[in-house]
């Protein structure tokens, strides 16, 4: 099964909406790929803009909590997707190298249409990423 790590330094919004949509979006195609999340210095809580955002959407937020990226964690996955926050290999335990940064806008401190904004570059990458590790759903059988 594939795996794809999604983090962020404080772990709060952009990777927490990011591993959500993954494995909804992998449940609903029917695939077997799954997303984790992590930061490097992960905050307390996940912002509730991005949870407000999210529920939208029908995805419930409520209860999750940012967690640190470890060596563990960062080996057990396939892909690692920074999301545009500056996290570098030097920050992470054990050196981890990602494979891509998406470059997007940090929801800290943003509207709540701003975060919706954010939320769908989000939702969009990720349907991206599935298409190009499972396919697109038109192609499936």
């Amino acid at each position: 099964m594939t795996k794809v790590l999604f983090v962020c330094v404080h772990n709060a919004g952009r990777s927490q909406m990011a591993a959500a949509f993954f494995n909804h979006l992998a449940r609903v195609r029917g695939v077997p790929v799954t997303a984790d999340l992590a930061g490097t210095s992960p905050g307390t809580a996940v912002n509730p803009a991005a949870v407000r955002a999210v529920a939208e959407c029908g995805i419930d937020l409520t209860g999750v909590r940012p967690k640190l990226l470890t060596a563990e964690v960062a080996g057990a996955a396939d892909r690692l997707v920074a999301m545009g926050c500056g996290v570098e290999a030097s920050m992470c335990p054990a050196g981890v190298h990602f494979t891509e940064d998406w470059g997007l806008p940090d929801p800290a401190g943003q509207s709540d249409d701003a975060v919706r904004h954010i939320r769908d570059l989000v939702r969009d990458r990720v349907e991206g990423l599935l298409d190009e590790i499972c396919g697109r759903p038109e192609d499936q059988p």
